[in-house]
This record gives C-alpha cells, structure tokens and sequence, in this order.
C-alpha cells in the first residue's frame, strides 16, 4: 500500500489495517438558530478549549474577560435535523470548561443548559463537584437568543419548573457542538473493491460493522476502525478501542497466512468453489457479497478474492443456477438433509415443518431454550445454517414439493440496528422471501406456510411462541397436497 502525507509517499506491505483517524467537530455554522455566526460571542466547545489553551477566558468581542458563561449542551446531537446520535464527551467537557471560568474567576456565573447529563462511572463525582462549586444546571431547550447593550440574552423552557426562565448579562455562550467521524472525503482509502475505493459507512458516516459482536471489523476484511472515527467516546476508551482494534488486526494477519477465515467463522479453511461452466453472469453473488470478495471481469465473470472472503455463503444463496458450494456446506448438502426428513401421510395428522435457523444466533437461542426445558413442538425440524444470506430459494421449493408442511427461517434482527453477523443476510433473505410467493403460486400453495422472524440469542423464551404460534397456522391448512409423491 502506498502512504501520503505531508506530500511525502511511502510504500509499505501491510497485512492489515486500522483506521484511527478521529473526528472533527460538527460544523457550528449550520447553528445559526443558536447564535452561531450571528453574535460574536457564540463559540463552540472546540473554540472554548483553544481559548482556554491560550490562558483566558474572554469575550471575543472586546477581548474583556467573560464572567458570565452559559453552556448550551447538545447543540446540533440528538437532534434529527443535525446529528441524531449523542456524542458522548459533550457534558464531560462542558463540565470541564466550565470549571476553567470557575477558577479564572471565583465570582464568575456559569450556568448549563442540558437536555439530559450523561457522566457515567465516576465522572458522576466530578459533575457533583461542579454543582457544589457554583454552577447553575437548568434542564430544558432554547428559545430564542438575543442581544441587549453588547450583552446576550437567552430564553429558555425549563423542564423541571415548567416555566420559562430568561438569563441576562450573558458574556459567552459556548456551543457543546457534537462529534462527527472523519469522512471518506477527509481519508481517502483507495480501495480495489467494485462497490468502491471507500469504506460502506452508516447513514450517521461511521464505519458499518456489526455494532455488538464486531465492534471494531469493518465490511473490509483486514480493516479495523478504532476510537471516534468508529463511534463517539471518550480519551481512556478511545485507548481500550484502539488496543481491541490492534489485537482483531494481528489476528487478521495470522489467520491469513495459515488460510483461516476471520471472525464470525474463526478457523474455517474452506472457500467457495465456483463451477463456471452454468454461470450466467447475472451478477448477483458479486451485488449480494457483503464484503466485496467477489469482483467481476470485462465479461461480468464473477472473480473471488479468497482473502476477503468470511464463509458466510451468500453468494451460494445468490446464485439462481446453484454453481456456488464449499467442501463443508453446499446446496446439495441441505438439500439432501431436507430430502431425509420422513414425511408422514396426509391422513397421518402430524405436520411436518422445516426450521432454517441461523448459527450464529437463533440456534444458541434454541440450546438455550432447551436448556431451561422449554417445550418445542416435535413436529419442527432444525436445520442449522451459516447465515439467512446463505439460503438459496430452492431448499423451500424442494422442501414444499416434497411435501413438507411449512418452512420457517429464523434469524437475526435486520435494519439500521441490524445484528446480523454478516451485515446483509437477513435483509437479504427477507427480499429472497418475496419472490417465493411465485414459487408457491406455480405449486398451488398458500403463503403463509413460509415464514422469517427475527430471533436475538437472548430470545430463547419467546422463540417456542414464535414456533408455536407458526404451527397453529400450519394445522389451520389442509395438510401440504404433495404428501406421498
């Protein structure tokens, strides 16, 4: 890889990367219902601190010393016109710098106007110290700024009193402006992936990954992302990330020098086979990959890149022609697990339906519940998966034509919050659902005999009900009209 800095490039070979490239502050000038802009005396936090760096506290009108401070925390953070998220550090260093006032100045009045204090741990001693040394908190929104003789003016409601309240004589207001991760624009990657030379990033423009499971992975195999470019947070957790963020690095690098996938399928050797000679070149398994392993040539041949490559098995769930196995987990090898499944005879009535359940956290969900004995009923049978992404529509048809009576695919949570282990699987799944409705139409069968729900591993006490509730809609049909063909 090639780095530049400073006008400078160097050239390095590198088995993995972290990107730690921090953040920046939200841009002030979009605040201009705050003050920002329009009255000098409206700074943000970043240009507090720079102040404070340079010995005093002042106004920057006249350059007098300000001894009258007010706060204004979440200015442009959770706020669905700005930054929806809390930028975590703000109250802390509000705090801070209001505690810089208090010592330039033991007469000085500072007060803080917050929608909600966030100090966790023992910071909660250090806000206490705050309130003890003379700062006024008043808990409520903005509704208007003014300025009266050179002095700001600032009405507010106050949530506690239910009034308006109307602080005069204000020499400052300092902006607790949000955090915001260094775009792709500011760190140009200059990835080899046709989905882009950039890293896929959340609506709010942190690196996405899978928040619980994986903080620090990235849908970039071998780049980590640590400290605020990945979410906002403090000093000393930055420096916890940033070790986390190390240590996935190194295993990165050492699992792919003895061929070993990295996490979630830690260990597994295997790659996906392709045999090219019934591609089609539709492209799905290059458009569906979530991690770009999958490029394309001149003549939209699907190229694998081994190293990208996680053994989620989407792209074998993609592929309308079925070209796509690996040595440990194929098409024809769920398909055959199906095929023998015993189905009992129309007259028999004992429904049989087939339960496609993620490994990776609806089937710990179903230890656990067998573990606290919660019944299941014996009617189900589990087939384990490596993800939702990696069911390919033809186990359902083959499933139904044989005569099974419903089939039900159970995985993790999908959307903006997703727990997905691979990112996409169970989106992916759910829009591969919509198109078996054809399926079921040439067949004759009704919908309803598939279904997909969103299973947490901790939700091993409302699975059975998930499971119980979708066989009470199986025996309310006529048993599957395949049976015994």
């Amino acid at each position: 890889m090639t780095i530049s800095q400073n006008g400078a490039s160097v050239t390095e070979r590198a088995g993995s990367v972290i990107q730690a490239t921090g953040w920046k502050p939200y841009d002030a000038a979009k605040l201009d219902h705050l003050g920002y802009g329009k009255f000098a005396n409206v700074i943000t936090n970043v240009q507090m601190e720079e102040m404070a760096k340079g010995g005093k506290i002042t106004r920057p009108s006249d350059g007098q010393e300000a001894k009258n401070v007010l706060f204004i925390q979440c200015a442009g953070s959770r706020d669905e016109n700005h930054l929806p998220y809390c930028s975590s550090v703000c109250c802390l260093v509000s705090l801070k710098q209001a505690t810089y006032v208090q010592e330039q100045n033991a007469e000085a009045s500072v007060f803080i106007l917050y929608k909600d204090m966030r100090t966790p741990h023992q910071s909660e001693d250090y806000y206490r110290k705050v309130q003890r040394d003379g700062a006024i908190f008043i808990r409520g929104e903005v509704l208007e700024i003014s300025e009266e003789g050179g002095a700001l003016v600032v009405e507010a409601d106050d949530a506690l009193l239910n009034e308006k309240v109307r602080l005069e004589n204000l020499d400052l207001i300092v902006l607790a402006v949000g955090m915001v991760p260094t775009s792709q624009e500011d760190v140009a990657l200059n990835l080899d992936y046709r989905q882009g030379p950039s890293l896929p990033v959340t609506k709010y423009g942190f690196p996405d990954s899978n928040f619980i499971c994986f903080p620090y992975e990235t849908q970039r195999t071998g780049i980590y992302a640590a400290g605020c470019v990945r979410a906002p947070m403090e000093t000393a957790i930055a420096g916890e990330d940033a070790a986390g963020a190390a240590l996935k690095a190194i295993q990165a690098v050492e699992s792919t020098v003895v061929g070993f996938s990295t996490f979630p399928r830690s260990g597994d050797m295997t790659y996906p086979d392709f045999f090219m000679s019934r591609c089609t070149q539709c492209k799905r398994c290059t458009e569906e990959c979530p991690f770009g392993a999958i490029n394309e040539d001149e003549k939209a041949n699907p190229i694998p890149n081994m190293t990208r490559c996680r053994r989620c098995g989407t792209c074998m769930g993609a592929c309308p022609e079925r070209i796509i196995s690996f040595k440990n987990y194929s098409i024809d090898m769920i398909g055959s697990m199906i095929k023998g499944i015993e189905v009992p005879d129309a007259d028999d009535e004992k429904p049989r339906v087939i339960a496609l359940i993620c490994e990776n956290d609806a089937y710990p969900a179903l230890d656990m519940a067998g573990i606290n004995r919660i019944p299941i009923d014996p009617f189900f049978r589990f087939i384990p998966v490596r993800c939702l992404g990696s069911i390919n529509l033809v186990w359902i048809a083959d499933a139904l034509a044989k005569g099974i009576d419903g089939v039900i695919l159970l995985g993790c949570r999908k959307g903006d919050d997703y727990q997905c282990h691979f990112i996409k699987g169970s989106e992916l799944a759910n829009t591969r659902m919509e198109k078996i409705s054809e399926t079921l139409g040439r067949l004759a069968l009704e919908p309803d005999r598939v279904a997909v729900e969103e299973i947490g591993i901790m939700d091993y006490q409302r699975l059975p009900e998930i499971l119980k509730a979708f066989m009470d809609r199986i025996k309310e049909m006529e048993p599957n009209p395949y049976k015994g063909f």
